[in-house]
């Protein structure tokens, strides 16, 4: 067995420890990967080609970027803050636990896009939650905000990671289709998808728990 090809798991590791450009880091490491296979400098290219064209549909993703941007830009942070002080009784522990049970439901359904980091925490969740937590605790500290702000991170994180798998078309639920099967243990995707249920549940509370617990520490902070 030719163990050489796998020195360009080596090479990712050493370009991004010294930070190097991770573009440049991949690539290098795909054709050094490719030639100490044995093939030639022609068919590595050509094989990383076809499989960025045949991925093509991911660069779509980047279109929202710009767009996002332009909104940020024309006070859609602003608006979305404005919004959630009009809004009588609005605390960040319900907003956050609002978000989840919708992150969750939706990642269940297929819908694992309609939400994350970029499109949706950056620019609604994390300003409407600190929005939220000022109305309720008054003017934050840095490190008070900072922690709001990871929260809202985190929230999107745990609702996706734990919905998704609901979803028995999702690529991790046929990986484990895949090694049960492999081991003698045929199951149906739809099985396992419904043994995620109560892990979601679960998740559910737990990560609810979390976010009363920083909305209450916020109020003992403030007091």
């Amino acid at each position: 067995m030719n163990y050489w090809p796998l020195l360009g798991i080596a090479l990712v590791i050493i370009g991004f420890a010294l930070k190097f450009n991770p573009l440049l880091v991949v690539v290098g490491a795909a054709i050094a990967t490719g030639l100490l296979a044995g093939l030639d400098l022609v068919a590595v290219i050509e094989a990383l080609g076809k499989a960025f064209n045949d991925n093509r549909y991911i660069s779509v993703t980047w279109i929202i970027l710009p767009v996002i941007g332009l909104l940020e830009r024309y006070g859609l942070q602003q608006r979305a803050r404005s919004l959630i002080e009009t809004v009588r009784g609005a605390t960040m522990g319900k907003l956050l636990m609002i978000y989840l049970g919708f992150r969750q439901i939706t990642a269940a359904l297929g819908m694992k896009d309609i939400g994350g980091h970029p499109q949706a925490v950056r620019p609604l969740v994390a300003p409407m939650a600190e929005a939220a937590a000022e109305k309720s605790h008054g003017e934050l500290t840095e490190e008070s905000r900072e922690k709001v702000l990871a929260m809202s991170a985190a929230t999107d994180n745990v609702g996706l990671f734990f919905g998704e798998d609901i979803f028995f078309a999702i690529a991790s639920i046929l990986l484990i289709q895949g090694v049960f099967e492999s081991n003698g243990y045929p199951l149906a995707p739809l099985e396992l998808s419904v043994w995620a249920i109560p892990t979601a549940i679960c998740a559910f509370i737990i990560h609810s728990w979390r976010i009363r617990s920083l909305d209450r520490r916020l109020g003992r902070a403030r007091s």
